[in-house]
């Protein structure tokens, strides 16, 4: 799923591009895609873009008269730009955007169809789907911690839960995660006041820092190629690689269609945390500690 860094990256290569631009039309090829009756779609069009806003994961694209077009594009749901006169792609597309210099499509990989768009009538309906996230950037340490510490969680369901914090998912938790040496599962109402400036530090850092990072290497290009998986990342979607930091192999955790990943050395004292799925099946052969893990077979570790 695109998160802070991405949805930053497409709100910039939209701002550039469709910011006065008047919507033509819209095309929508999936019905199912729109999630809202009122106002219709219909009333979108003719409107001119007059502001873009980031809400949580969700792209709002503002238009003239107080209508917000919001798209969420969940796991699979990517945009592309072709201006005017460019080949629009024929690649499979669930809704195109005609404005006055170009066309914007959304597709989305899979079967599953998971994304969405609203069109909603009025700032109070945009402000009503807001799950209410923190903006860590806007907040002090003090905001920091009493969101974070407002449920009792682990810290990867804290960090990802639109409710606490906005705009991080599965991908930069473990970055930041891993950026702040702190176990996935650190409870919340746990941590020293430390470990809650470390992890501050680090979840500011760390999406600043990939937010620059992704917007130096695509240039005044519009995002394409749109991954929770990115050459350069610490731990995420590296399970069995070398820790870039201890080059301790990288562990996860699985769960449904996610997983966590993390350095057992840097981030849970040589700990190896049970993967539910496989710790039931294997009991007492699972191994308690990344030495244990490392340990020839048969062998005594000496």
């Amino acid at each position: 799923m695109p998160e802070l860094p991405d949805i930053t990256l497409y709100l910039e290569a939209l701002g550039n591009r469709i910011i006065g631009q008047c919507l033509n039309s819209v095309a929508l090829i999936n019905p199912f895609l729109l999630r809202t009756a009122l106002p219709p779609l219909s009333a979108a069009t003719g409107r001119r873009v007059v502001r873009l806003q980031r809400v949580g994961k969700r792209i709002a694209i503002g238009l003239e008269g107080e209508l917000w077009l919001v798209l969420h594009l969940m796991i699979a749901g990517r945009l592309h730009w072709f201006a005017r006169g460019q080949k629009v792609s024929g690649r499979a597309a669930l809704a195109r955007f005609e404005f006055d210099n170009g066309t914007l499509t959304l597709t989305e990989a899979g079967s599953k169809r998971r994304a969405s768009l609203h069109l909603l009538a009025g700032n109070a309906e945009l402000a009503r789907i807001d799950p209410g996230g923190l903006d860590v950037f806007a907040a002090d340490l003090a905001a920091f911690t009493a969101r974070l510490t407002l449920e009792h969680h682990t810290l990867k369901r804290a960090l990802t839960d639109p409710r606490l914090f906005s705009g991080i998912g599965n991908a930069y938790s473990d970055e930041i995660l891993h950026a702040a040496r702190l176990s996935p599962l650190a409870m919340t109402h746990k941590l020293t006041d430390e470990e809650i400036a470390r992890l501050y530090q680090a979840t500011r850092a760390t999406l600043d820092q990939w937010t620059q990072r992704l917007r130096g290497a695509g240039g005044a290009d519009f995002p394409e190629g749109v991954t929770a998986f990115r050459p350069g990342m610490a731990v995420h979607g590296r399970f069995g690689q070398p820790c870039p930091v201890c080059g301790t192999p990288v562990q996860r955790i699985r769960y449904a269609d996610n997983e966590t990943n993390y350095c057992a050395r840097c981030q849970t004292e040589g700990r190896v945390l049970a993967d539910r799925a496989l710790s039931r099946l294997l009991k007492d052969d699972w191994p308690k500690s990344v030495d244990e893990l490392e340990r020839p077979r048969g062998g005594s570790g000496s």
